[in-house]
């Protein structure tokens, strides 16, 4: 998901640890393990912590964990993805809050019914 967010392909994350990004699906697929140190250098090459690949954050980050798993619940949905990447590439400031206020709008919306 990080790298995904990040806007990491496999094949520059494949490079950045000295694999062929066929071993980075294997490892975002769980078919191959990933050993301690390897995990150490994915970390790194996405700019995180290790602990943060599973969900764990230190001292202040644990508040913001439930805002961490909301954008994760987005992103890991092709819908919630394409609206990430269309959504940042939008340069006016007040289309961006036009737009987060359509979909409020709309959330509130759906939950009345």
């Amino acid at each position: 998901m990080r790298r995904k967010v990040l806007g990491m392909s496999q094949t520059s994350l494949g490079e950045k640890l000295g694999v062929t990004f066929q071993q980075v699906q294997k490892y975002e697929k769980g078919m191959n393990r990933v050993g301690s140190s390897r995990l150490q250098q994915i970390a790194c090459a996405l700019g995180t912590t290790p602990a943060a690949l599973f969900g764990q954050f230190e001292g202040d980050q644990a508040t913001k964990m439930v805002e961490v798993q909301a954008i994760e619940q987005l992103v890991r949905s092709s819908e919630g993805f394409a609206l990430n990447v269309a959504f940042v590439k939008i340069r006016d400031e007040q289309v961006r809050r036009s737009i987060i206020a359509l979909v409020k709008s709309l959330a509130t919306d759906r939950g009345s019914d």
